[in-house]
């Protein structure tokens, strides 16, 4: 037992300046992003009269999903760049998008505006994210990598989790310009941190060109993806992050129109006042950030437990049961208005979370050419691409067809012939609400009760399990046709 623990301190130790600076980086990035993109969908869509943009949900779809599938899709150029002129100078660069994108992102209005400013942050944190795996690459080594990248991930985590929780009581207490303005701050100390801190040595210069680095990455791109074991691979792992998605862009949302949340705060008031306090941000009710934060705050506690359970498991097979328990968890979060049944859908889906996405890298590695495995990683990022661009019609479109309370109501009382004002800047959504509800004759619980009761827009749980259901089968034919017989050569 002595040896064990020496062992693992020794490789504590091993970890330099840079490893732990590049972590504190990664920590403080999350932080500022998760604490704007928890929130986010709840800021476009929200009345005008509480700080909201008060944006139709097809437009929310747009700006969450087209801006961050591209952020997805730069890295295979950024990284280039990062490598031709420097990780320091890169990180500058990085910082300074994304501070100036996070204040000017709290100052415009209008759907084309933040379109913008919002890709502007999206090109910043494309700076940053192959910059922060890159500087961890390097210090570490095959003795201490495992480790190294196991406690990069937990950074993620945590800054995560961090981000919306300030972000809950920050947007409750002052207003929604706090969130911006937190983002900028969390993002100058990043800034700081570099200048003072981060040395870069042993620097590679690289002869090409940018142009040519970049024609170089995309032809070995290409050469990897021209495998169908992969190609099929990578397509089935879109229908992951498709569902996942749903958790940050349609959740809230649906939480917000539909989840009494005032019931859940009453009921955990009498466990625990302080609980009750922290996850309504000060209010009466439970945030909807606040819950879903409990996926990011369940990997933080869970992630190590899960991952030995996982060791004993083919790689294949801890696919499958992570996203058949995700898909039970998301569908669970989307099938009904009560609160506990979301916690406990979010806590299920987090288990699946765990099992599935760290597994997949190391399920690029199986089915990758020997000598070819960093190429084939370099794939990664592709379905995360495509999850996000698809999650622009699941969490716009459709949700506004089939879930949006707003949309309902309207359709509702223009069924009935009831004269109702347009939703303006002195007429906002809230007021919609209220009016509507006194030419129903109810109140606003039981007028979205009614439209819970007649509409069902619960069943959007349809679309979103059936994707999951899908890359289940999916991965269970590309198990038996492709991973097992490869395994049985091995044999």
């Amino acid at each position: 037992m002595s040896t064990d623990k020496k062992s693992f301190f020794g490789v504590m130790k091993s970890f330099k300046g840079g490893f732990w600076i590049a972590s504190t980086m990664e920590l403080l990035e999350r932080w500022a992003w998760y604490g704007l993109f928890a929130v986010l969908a709840l800021y476009l869509t929200g009345s005008t009269d509480e700080g909201g943009l008060g944006l139709s949900h097809i437009e929310k779809g747009q700006i969450m999903g087209i801006v961050t599938a591209i952020l997805y899709l730069l890295p295979l150029f950024t990284g280039v760049i990062a490598d031709k002129i420097g990780y320091k100078k890169s990180l500058i660069i990085a910082y300074v998008l994304l501070i100036s994108g996070y204040y000017v992102m709290g100052e415009v209005q209008s759907y084309a505006m933040v379109f913008i400013v919002f890709l502007w942050v999206a090109v910043g944190a494309a700076m940053f994210k192959p910059v922060a795996s890159g500087i961890v690459a390097k210090n570490t080594d095959e003795s201490n990598s495992v480790l190294g990248f196991g406690i990069f991930y937990m950074m993620v985590n945590i800054g995560g989790f961090i981000g919306p929780a300030l972000s809950s009581t920050l947007r409750t207490q002052f207003g929604w310009k706090l969130i911006f303005l937190q983002a900028a701050t969390v993002i100058t100390l990043n800034l700081v941190i570099v200048l003072l801190l981060y040395k870069e040595k042993d620097r590679e210069k690289n002869t090409e060109t940018i142009s040519e680095a970049i024609k170089s990455s995309l032809l070995k791109i290409w050469e990897a993806v021209k495998d169908s074991r992969l190609s099929v691979l990578l397509i089935i792992m879109v229908g992951f992050w498709t569902m996942f998605n749903q958790l940050f862009y349609t959740l809230p949302t649906f939480i917000e129109d539909w989840v009494n949340t005032k019931a859940l705060h009453d009921s955990i008031a009498q466990i625990s006042p302080w609980i009750a306090n922290a996850m309504s941000g000060g209010g009466d009710s439970v945030k909807p950030e606040m819950l879903v934060n409990l996926d990011a705050g369940s990997i933080i506690l869970f992630q190590l437990i899960v991952s030995y359970f996982v060791l004993k498991m083919r790689h294949v097979s801890a696919m499958i049961t992570g996203f058949f328990i995700a898909a039970i968890g998301i569908g669970i979060t989307f099938y009904t208005g009560n609160g506990f049944y979301t916690i406990l859908g979010i806590m299920i889906f987090a288990i699946g979370e765990m099992m599935t996405n760290p597994t997949f890298s190391s399920f690029i590695a199986l089915i990758s050419p020997k000598g070819k495995e960093a190429l084939y990683q370099g794939t990664y990022f592709l379905p995360v691409f495509l999850g996000n661009f698809l999650t622009t019609f699941v969490s716009g479109n459709l949700y506004e067809a089939w879930s949006d309370k707003l949309s309902l109501l309207q359709l509702e009382v223009a069924n009935r012939g009831i004269a109702m004002p347009e939703i303006t800047q002195t007429f906002t959504k809230n007021d919609y609400f209220a009016t509507a509800a006194e030419k129903l004759g109810m109140t606003q619980t039981e007028m979205t009760q009614f439209i819970w009761d007649n509409y069902n827009p619960n069943r959007i749980w349809y679309v979103i399990v059936g994707i999951g259901v899908i890359t289940i089968l999916a991965l269970i034919i590309y198990d038996r046709m492709v991973i097992r017989p490869k395994e049985a050569k091995l044999k």
